[in-house]
């Protein structure tokens, strides 16, 4: 008999696939009344529950963590994957509902919905101060086209609205299938007579919406979020919304929550609702109902389809795999910054001993890594395929038995609209991963902290220029690394710093003489 603990308010017709399981009990009272802990081998929580590593150590039999909703922030994801226990989540539960509220908020902030409310609650009838605008023939922009960014463009064509999309990794293909128009981030703020946002709130989109980009829009434009706080600057938006060049806001979420920002919650031209996109009697059985079916598969020994770390697998297996997991999820994720078109194939080689293994988790996981940027839901090695299915991608592994001089090697292309990228990393004792061949350059560094990676000519004196720049700006270089293919033809470097360097650091460095690119990015 499995022991279930239902820590956290969860909708009860959606935990039938447990109730319905003779083998399952459950045992609904939040974890820290529980007295017997150590029997406990699954636990379902929504946000109010904490399960941090000092919690599962009372639980050594606990084998998966349960998350009734998307975000996991309540949750030790690293301490549960050291201890073993599979953590899931329910990622497409609330797509749907946050559409519908997408639009809910749309239309009352067209229409003057909750203003017309207030005043006739006085008693008043002011008809025409409420006149409003149709979505009849509007120009819909939705940034981040994800699966909810997809169904409001669904709805948007039932309004006869023209739709622009601004998402750099949505393929032509995928956009005439959805009846969109893909443009840059430029054309659709100048053009867009509403503009909805629909991404991961990550460090390209935070204040993405901010006193320059609101500039450029169209005077009277109306802005959407119901996606992340933090995307839209608030102070921003509020000055835009008292000047008149935005016409109306409709907020769900905040920088901050609660929110205590008074005088954009009680603007006239706001419409704002605490942060309750998802919060449908339907989104909250869908969650329920599908971490509930993962809670069984997986103490009855089968995958599960939302694992946010990494699938059941035997202890010895997790032994040898889980490096080869971690670096594969660096390579994903470091190729994933050097390309940001949309791109059709991604291409695997493993050679070594490691082809006498299961590679599958290992491509997997370089799919993760590779995506998690680019999509408005977690990513990760049990999903991964699907998603890059659903986002046009192909990819396939090769194998051979040849070591190309180490015992271990995955090699990585990934092929673009306009160009491809490729890694090579290994794993070396005493080193752990490293990358050892970038875009044709062989290299040799580990792939994480705050890294750039610069191409240039191989001249005299670059390196030295480099160096310059940064000694100006006092930025100490922790490594660097250089690498060449020809004597004076292309090279490379990559540089790694206690601290992420500023604009002005990289432009500068761009500006350089004889340098070709400059890609900053951060890794944990």
């Amino acid at each position: 008999m499995h022991q279930i603990v239902i820590s956290d308010p969860i909708s009860e017709i959606g935990l039938e696939p447990l109730v319905k399981a003779p083998e399952m009990h459950l045992v609904e009272k939040n974890i820290h009344e529980v007295q017997n802990k150590d029997k406990v081998d699954a636990i379902i929580v929504r946000s109010s529950t904490k399960l941090t590593k000092q919690l599962m150590d009372e639980m050594p039999s606990l084998k998966i963590i349960a998350r009734a909703g998307v975000g996991v922030d309540n949750i030790d994801v690293e301490a549960a994957t050291e201890r073993g226990i599979v953590v899931v989540n329910a990622p497409n539960g609330n797509t749907v509902s946050t559409a519908e509220h997408t639009f809910a908020m749309m239309l009352s902030l067209l229409r003057n919905i909750p203003q017309a409310n207030r005043s006739l609650r006085r008693m008043e009838w002011k008809r025409s101060v409420f006149t409003g605008h149709e979505l009849h023939s509007k120009t819909l922009g939705i940034v981040g086209m994800g699966k909810i960014g997809s169904e409001i463009a669904k709805r948007a064509l039932a309004f006869e609205m023209k739709i622009l999309v601004y998402d750099p990794y949505l393929t032509q293909e995928r956009a005439k299938k959805l009846q969109v128009e893909t443009v840059p981030f430029d054309h659709l703020i100048k053009h867009s007579d509403i503009i909805t946002v629909h991404t991961p709130l990550n460090e390209d989109t935070k204040g993405l919406i901010n006193h320059e980009t609101i500039q450029r829009m169209k005077k009277g434009v109306f802005l959407i979020n119901c996606a992340r706080g933090g995307i839209i600057e608030e102070n921003d938006l509020l000055a835009a919304l008292d000047s008149g060049h935005v016409a109306g806001a409709a907020l769900d979420v905040f920088a901050e929550e609660p929110s205590m920002n008074e005088a954009l919650l009680l603007h006239e031209k706001v419409v704002a609702t605490p942060h309750i996109a998802a919060s449908t009697t339907e989104a909250q059985y869908q969650v329920a109902k599908q971490v509930s079916e993962d809670v069984r598969n997986v103490l009855n020994g089968e995958p599960a389809r939302n694992a946010l770390n990494y699938p059941t697998i035997s202890k010895d297996v997790h032994e040898f795999i889980f490096p080869y997991i971690d670096l594969a999820n660096r390579l994903g994720s470091f190729l994933s910054a050097c390309i940001k078109t949309p791109v059709h194939e991604i291409q695997l080689h493993y050679s070594g001993d490691l082809t006498d293994h299961e590679t599958l988790p290992i491509t997997r996981s370089v799919l993760s890594g590779f995506l998690n940027p680019r999509i408005d839901q977690p990513v990760n090695i049990i999903n991964a395929s699907v998603i890059a299915k659903q986002r046009g991608i192909t990819y396939g592994e090769t194998k051979s038995s040849e070591n190309y001089g180490y015992s271990n090697l995955i090699n990585v292309k990934v092929v673009g609209e306009d160009h491809t990228v490729s890694i090579q990393g290994t794993l070396l004792p005493g080193l752990g991963g490293r990358v050892v061949n970038l875009n044709g350059f062989d290299i040799d560094f580990t792939p994480k902290g705050h890294l750039v990676f610069i191409t240039h000519n191989d001249q005299p004196g670059v390196i030295g220029k480099v160096g310059r720049v940064l000694g100006k700006y006092e930025m100490n270089i922790a490594t660097m690394q250089v690498g060449r293919k020809e004597a004076g033809g292309g090279a490379a470097m990559v540089l790694t710093f206690d601290e992420p360097l500023t604009d002005n650091m990289l432009d500068e460095l761009q500006e350089t003489k004889n340098i070709s690119s400059i890609l900053a990015m951060s890794m944990e």
